[in-house]
């Protein structure tokens, strides 16, 4: 492989024999799809440069797809439902996928696009409720990869697509999630907006049956805005005319930027309250800040049975709820968020956290879990966010009441032998000798000294040496809160599967 960068135009070249005594693997893909993403000091630059909206963006993935044989109107054919926010868009996504699996072989094929993801990438493309294989994940991966090889683009018109560039990790993702898709023939699709909306590689779908949004907070603001209203409009993009919008109650700057959307776009955007059936189901994904993004969903599956003409006739009262959307509901799953494992006398509650919202809501769930008696211990990390921020939210909505014994900090490598679960774990996106000193970890340590001097405070390299060290502990009943990074909980989920 060779790679070099010139500017803000990234020239790689990557040879791959087609011969079929030695044909591409899964790991040729995982490798060439490493290669697209965005190294950490090129990011830093980004970080350090004003934020300038990418007006391009729309038509260099509507470009990028036309090279692979697509136009943004074959995706009509697939049926989307589009869901953006902050907070609760993937769980959003997970209910509503849920749901909508009661009605096949009505629905014979139903699609879900998510990020990020926690084992494999393979998760982050599903069909039916299966990951894509490693064998067609590796064939449509080669057949995206060569569509673009042999084509080319105006480069009067598209300066930053010049010959040997390919689009980034995400865009070429959704890009590959759109063929796998069209040509599995799957007939319902769920995607879940990257980063915005507006912008975002997603966006360029033009029909959606369905377009919703999830809670709307304070994150990537170096890319969307450092305002509620400037985050709420990025969000707003994805709202297209003809399509109903819904969303849950927001935050009134959010609500006032995602109005004036709806005005510009001509779009009828409902919000959506905690649906009474919603409030009295056992939710598969459990925990109550849950029940509005479950509701969000079912206004979204409801919908989108509608536009296509198969929500039942005699469902008339939109206070009652359909048999099967309840089964929906209480079997949804999502892997990494409210989940709780038994592993023994341990009891590990994982949940992600990234933003101030998030954390507040991860401390309000382990709340309603914490024993009295039982010895409590904090897994954290977070190490492209304000850490610190969430660490003292963390402490501070827990309050006296939730005493941990023992915090740990570590870092998302796997293994204690060194390296990632899989090329798949690998991420580009940090300083390595950052992770490789634990910089992020000491500093947090010292911040909870201070928070709560009398905790355990312990600093370890690996995801695995954490595990281990819960493990030997000598009590009967232990609890760990897992939460921070979802990379963290990715690597968790991959230590205790061994």
């Amino acid at each position: 492989m060779v790679r070099q960068a010139f500017g803000k135009r990234r020239i790689i070249s990557l040879h791959f024999r087609r011969y079929a005594t030695n044909p591409r693997s899964y790991g040729d893909a995982i490798d060439a799809l490493n290669s697209l993403q965005t190294n950490f000091a090129t990011l830093e630059v980004i970080r350090k440069s004003e934020r300038k909206a990418n007006t391009r963006a729309i038509p260099e993935m509507v470009e990028w797809a036309r090279r692979v044989g697509y136009a943004p109107s074959d995706l009509d054919r697939l049926n989307i439902i589009h869901v953006t926010g902050t907070k609760g868009k993937g769980s959003t996504c997970a209910f509503t996928y849920s749901i909508l699996s009661q009605y096949q072989p009505m629905l014979s094929k139903i699609g879900v696009y998510t990020s990020p993801h926690l084992k494999s990438v393979r998760e982050r493309i599903s069909i039916n409720g299966n990951p894509l294989s490693e064998d067609k994940f590796t064939r449509y991966f080669f057949e995206v990869w060569d569509r673009l090889s042999e084509s080319v683009s105006e480069e009067s018109t598209f300066p930053s697509m010049g010959h040997g560039v390919r689009p980034v990790y995400f865009r070429f993702l959704t890009l590959l999630s759109f063929h796998v898709f069209l040509s599995e023939n799957v007939d319902t699709a769920i995607y879940e907006v990257g980063i915005g909306g507006e912008y975002d590689s997603t966006n360029i779908i033009r029909r959606p049956t369905a377009v919703g949004i999830a809670s709307i907070g304070i994150d990537h603001t170096r890319v969307l805005g450092t305002t509620l209203k400037e985050i709420a409009w990025n969000k707003g993009g994805i709202m297209k005319t003809g399509t109903k919008a819904f969303s849950v109650k927001q935050k009134a700057e959010a609500w006032d930027a995602l109005q004036g959307r709806a005005f510009e776009k001509n779009v009828e955007l409902i919000t959506v309250p905690v649906h009474p059936v919603v409030a009295k189901t056992r939710l598969g994904i459990d925990a109550e800040f849950q029940n509005i993004n479950a509701s969000l969903a079912v206004s979204l599956a409801r919908e989108h049975l509608r536009v296509l003409g198969r929500y039942p006739e005699e469902c008339t009262d939109d206070d009652d709820l359909p048999s099967e959307f309840i089964n929906g509901l209480e079997n949804a799953s999502w892997h990494g968020r409210c989940q709780t494992i038994k592993d023994g006398t341990i009891e590990w509650l994982l949940d992600g956290a990234h933003t101030d919202e998030s954390i507040t809501v991860v401390a309000q769930w382990f709340s309603t879990k914490a024993r009295n008696n039982a010895k409590k211990v904090l897994l954290f990390n977070q190490q492209t966010r304000d850490a610190k921020s969430l660490v003292s939210r963390l402490h501070s909505i827990l309050g006296p009441d939730i005493h941990f014994d023992e915090v740990i900090f570590c870092t998302n490598i796997t293994w204690s032998a060194g390296g990632y679960q899989a090329a798949e774990l690998t991420s580009m996106n940090n300083s390595k000798q950052a992770i490789h000193d634990l910089v992020v970890q000491k500093e947090l340590a010292e911040q909870w000294e201070e928070l709560d001097p009398t905790s355990k405070i312990l600093v370890l390299p690996t995801i695995e040496h954490a595990v281990k060290y819960v493990r030997e502990l000598k009590e009967e009943d232990v609890q760990v809160l897992v939460t921070g990074s979802l990379h963290l909980v990715g690597g968790l989920l991959v230590v205790l599967d061994k």
